[in-house]
C-alpha cells in the first residue's frame, strides 16, 4: 500500500481486524469458505488495491444455509435476554475497535474519518438499543368473548433474515437489521456491496470471535460476496422469510417483486429525493449548516442526502448568496484528513452519473451558480474527486426529479404560503426525508400535518440527514415503506401469533354459534 494507506494507519487498522490480501468471501462465523471468482476492492481514495474477496458459489451457498438453519434451531430457544447479553458483548467489541474499523469504512467507501466513526458509533448505539429491546419483546393480552377463555398474542423469531446492504453505509445498516434480529431470535445472512466487501469481512470477524467465546454454532452470523447474483440465491430462496434491502429503487423493484412472489416478506430502504423548505421566517445560519452539510456529507452519497433546497422568493437571493458563499470554504481532499469536508465518489461509475447530471440539468435550462467539474492532479489521482455543485432549477426538471448519488443541490423558488413549497417537496416519487426551516408554529404544524410531508421522516429546524437509533427510519413511495432501527421496527424480525386458551369444561364458539352433536 502506499503513502496515504501507511501515514494514516490503514495498513495497522486492516491486521487489527483481520482483514488479509485475499480473503473467503462466505463464513458461517469462525469457518470461512469459498469458492467463486475474486473481488478486487479498490479504494476510491487514492485507486490503491486495497485487497481481494473470493465470490460466493451457489455450492458455497448452499453450505452456508445449511448452517444457519441448524444454527437457528439452536439460537431461537435461547432466552432473548440472553441473546441480548451476546449483542452487548458485540457492542464492546466494536467500542474497542472503533477506530480501526472507521478507518476502513472511510478508505474503502472514501467518506470522511469522522463519518467513518459515526458509522460505527451507530453500530454501537444500535446494539444498546437491541439490548435494551430483548427484555421488551412484548405481545398484548386481549378480552375475550367467551367466558372462562384467556386471549393473547405473542411474536416467534421468524429464521433466517437475508440482508443486502449498500455501499454508502457499509457497515451501519447491516447492524441496525442485525442487532434486532439477533435479539428476536434469528440468524443473519449478509451480503455486503460488492464495492466495499473488506468492511464485511471486518464486521463477520469481530462477531464470530464473539459468538466463539460464548459456545455458540457456527451460522448465526453469516456471510455471502458476490454481485446481484449472489443476491439472488437469497430474494429466490423460499427458506429466507425475509429479505431486508438498501439500494437504488430499480434493485429495490425487482427484490419486492422476486420475493413477493414467493410470498416472502421484505423490508425495503430505497432511494431519496430530499428537499428542504426555506421559509421567511428561517433562521438562515441554521439553514445553511443543514444544507450544506446535508448536500456534500459523504460526498452527496446518503440517501438522506440534501438533493433540493426549496426556498421562499422573498428571501430566494439572500439564502442563495449565504449557501454559495459556504461552498467557498469546503475543503475537498483525503477523507482521512480530518481537516477536510468532501472526499471522493465510489467510483468512476459514479463520477460519469454526477457529470452527465450536470449536463442534464444546463440542457434542461437549469442555471449552474457553483460549477462542478472533476478534480485532477495530486491527491486526486483516483478521478473520483468532484466539486460540489449548486444549479438553480425548476421543480418540473426530469434531474430534479432523479436521485443522482452526487454533491448536487438544486435550488429551487416557492411563492405564497408553506403550502405550494410542500406541494413542491411531495411532488416526486421518492419519500425517504425531508425538513423545513422556519420559527413560524403554524408552518411548522402544517408540515408535519396530514396534509404536510408525505416522507418518512420530517423534521423541523434540523436538516435532511442524521436520522437518530431511536427513531425507525425509512420512507414511504419509492422508498419502498420499510422502517429499521429504533421505534417498533423489531417486529418485521418476527411473525406474529394469536393464541386462545379455554380453561373450562366447555367449548363454546365464537360469535355465540352453535354446533351441538
Amino acid at each position: 500500500m502506499e503513502a496515504i494507506a501507511t501515514d494514516f494507519g490503514i495498513e495497522k487498522a486492516l491486521k487489527q481486524l483481520g482483514v488479509k490480501e485475499v480473503n473467503e468471501g462466505t463464513s458461517t462465523g469462525s469457518r470461512w469458505f469459498s469458492n467463486g471468482e475474486l473481488i478486487e476492492s479498490y479504494s476510491p481514495v487514492d485507486g490503491q488495491l486495497i485487497g481481494k474477496v473470493k465470490t460466493t458459489t451457489k455450492e458455497d451457498y448452499e453450505t452456508m444455509m445449511g448452517t444457519a438453519l441448524e444454527a437457528f434451531k439452536t439460537w431461537r430457544l435461547m432466552p432473548a435476554p440472553k441473546r441480548g447479553e451476546i449483542v452487548r458483548q458485540f457492542g464492546d467489541k466494536l467500542r474497542e475497535l472503533k477506530e480501526p474499523l472507521g478507518k476502513l469504512v472511510s478508505y474503502e467507501m472514501g467518506k470522511s474519518y469522522q463519518e467513518g466513526l459515526g458509522e460505527v458509533q451507530e453500530m454501537i448505539d444500535i446494539c444498546d438499543f437491541a439490548v435494551g429491546l430483548s427484555r421488551q419483546l412484548h405481545g398484548l393480552t386481549m378480552h375475550s368473548e367467551r367466558f372462562g377463555h384467556r386471549m393473547y398474542e405473542q411474536y416467534h423469531p421468524l429464521g433466517a433474515v437475508g440482508i443486502i446492504s449498500a455501499f454508502n453505509f457499509p457497515v451501519a445498516v447491516w447492524s441496525w437489521n442485525t442487532a434486532l434480529a439477533w435479539i428476536c431470535g434469528d440468524v443473519c445472512i449478509w451480503k455486503p456491496s460488492e464495492k466495499a466487501p473488506l468492511c464485511g469481512i471486518a464486521c463477520q470477524n469481530i462477531a464470530a470471535e464473539v459468538f466463539k467465546a460464548n459456545n455458540l454454532p457456527e451460522g448465526i452470523s453469516c456471510l455471502v460476496n458476490g454481485d446481484y447474483k449472489v443476491g439472488e440465491f437469497m430474494t429466490t430462496d423460499k427458506r429466507v422469510p425475509l429479505i431486508s434491502a438498501t439500494g437504488s429503487t430499480r434493485m429495490g423493484k425487482i427484490v419486492g417483486r422476486t420475493v413477493g412472489e414467493r410470498l416472502g416478506k421484505s423490508l425495503l430502504e430505497l432511494g431519496g429525493n430530499n428537499a428542504i423548505i426555506v421559509t421567511p421566517d428561517a433562521d438562515i445560519k441554521m439553514t445553511v449548516i443543514g444544507a450544506v452539510f446535508g448536500a456534500v456529507g459523504t460526498a452527496g452519497q446518503r440517501c438522506t442526502s440534501t438533493r433540493r433546497l426549496i426556498i421562499h422568493e422573498s428571501i430566494y437571493d439572500k439564502v442563495k448568496n449565504a449557501v454559495v458563499d459556504a461552498y467557498k470554504q469546503l475543503r475537498i481532499g483525503n477523507p482521512l484528513d480530518q481537516h477536510n469536508h468532501v472526499g471522493p465518489l465510489i467510483d468512476k461509475e459514479a463520477v460519469k452519473m454526477y457529470q452527465n447530471a450536470l449536463e442534464q440539468v444546463v440542457a434542461e435550462g437549469g442555471k449552474l451558480v457553483v460549477e462542478g467539474g472533476v478534480l485532477q492532479g495530486e491527491g486526486f489521482e483516483s478521478g473520483c474527486y468532484v466539486k460540489p455543485a449548486i444549479a438553480e432549477a425548476q421543480p418540473h426538471y426530469k434531474i430534479v426529479q432523479h436521485e443522482t448519488f452526487a454533491p448536487i443541490l438544486y435550488l429551487l423558488k416557492y411563492s405564497g404560503e408553506v403550502e405550494n413549497a410542500i406541494e413542491i417537496q411531495n411532488g416526486v416519487v421518492q419519500g425517504l426525508s425531508s425538513a423545513i426551516m422556519t420559527n413560524n408554529l403554524r408552518e411548522a404544524e402544517r408540515f408535519l400535518s396530514h396534509a404536510g410531508s408525505d416522507c418518512g421522516i420530517a423534521n423541523v429546524n434540523i436538516g435532511t440527514s442524521g436520522a437518530e437509533i431511536g427513531g425507525a427510519f425509512g420512507g414511504e413511495k419509492e422508498t419502498g415503506g420499510g422502517r429499521e432501527s429504533g421505534s417498533d421496527a423489531w417486529k418485521v424480525y418476527m411473525r406474529r401469533q394469536t393464541n386462545t386458551i379455554n380453561y373450562t369444561a366447555d367449548l363454546p364458539l365464537a360469535q355465540g354459534i352453535k354446533f351441538d352433536l
